[in-house]
């Protein structure tokens, strides 16, 4: 390759990773042009929570992606509600169609913010999830009704600038997700992604599930957010409930099936 060459090539990939905002909003999402049926659908984006990654969403996405539904699962940065929440909101900014919007546990409520002021996002879809009105918290929800064996399986670390939560790697299985092999929970709890404290404890705006129809998905058996709390949420939100009997809050992980038809329905229902 000759000098000239090089530079060629080097200056085309600099004005790839370049190109301003406005012609990269208008990009359809890789997973949309895989399935020539998926352009009918909305694109589903899937929000995770804390001490998880979006890798927990694997099993939603591959029956998603299977049904001709386009999949974004963004990668919640964890640090503030209104950041985390922006973060997510600058997704939707590059989404021209209908959008369909999925949170579990802290997604939840990173969803209940970003969603507002899209016209463009259909659903909210609540998976063993935070739906905050105005001015509440996570965890202050999260202790509202007893249940929550979160606060005392809790490791607090703090980092240049804050602290983060881990959940005691001792305590995972039992309390995050009993209904998975402990083989499995071993492995998700050495690559927890912590949640800041500071996250955890901001305060909701005005949420979207006032605007935007919703629907839930409540497992019996979690013991993070009491099913109390979850219900809770559920009606006051207006929302659509399906409950998992003997489910964890992982049930994205152990019961994809109820997971996937719940969004289904809520695009059947918004369409």
């Amino acid at each position: 390759m000759t000098v000239r060459s090089k530079h060629r090539g080097l200056s085309l990939l600099i004005a790839a990773l370049t190109l301003p905002l406005g012609l990269t909003a208008a990009v359809t999402p890789a997973s949309a042009s895989a399935s020539g049926s998926s352009s009918a659908k909305p694109t589903v984006v899937l929000v995770h929570g804390v001490f998880a990654d979006s890798s927990g969403w694997n099993e939603t996405i591959a029956r998603l992606q299977r049904a001709g539904f386009p999949v974004i699962a963004a990668a919640n940065p964890l640090r503030d509600l209104d950041g985390d929440a922006a973060y997510v909101s600058s997704i939707i900014d590059t989404i021209p169609g209908p959008v369909i919007m999925v949170g579990h546990s802290y997604g939840g409520a990173a969803i209940t913010n970003a969603a507002r002021g899209h016209a463009n996002v259909k659903a909210l879809v609540y998976v063993a999830a935070f739906a905050p009105d105005k001015g509440e918290t996570p965890l202050e929800l999260a202790g509202r009704f007893p249940g929550s064996e979160l606060p005392h399986a809790l490791v607090v670390r703090p980092y240049p600038g804050g602290k983060d939560g881990y959940i005691d790697p001792a305590k995972f299985r039992s309390v995050f997700a009993a209904d998975l092999p402990a083989s499995q929970t071993r492995l998700m709890a050495a690559t927890q992604r912590p949640g800041s404290v500071d996250g955890l404890s901001g305060h909701s705006g005005v949420p979207a599930w006032k605007s935007v129809p919703s629907w839930f998905v409540i497992p019996s058996k979690d013991n993070v957010i009491p099913p109390a709390v979850q219900r809770f949420m559920a009606k006051r939100a207006g929302g659509t409930i399906t409950e998992v009997a003997g489910a964890s809050h992982v049930v994205m992980m152990s019961r994809p099936d109820t997971v996937v038809r719940q969004i289904v329905a809520a695009h059947t229902a918004t369409r």
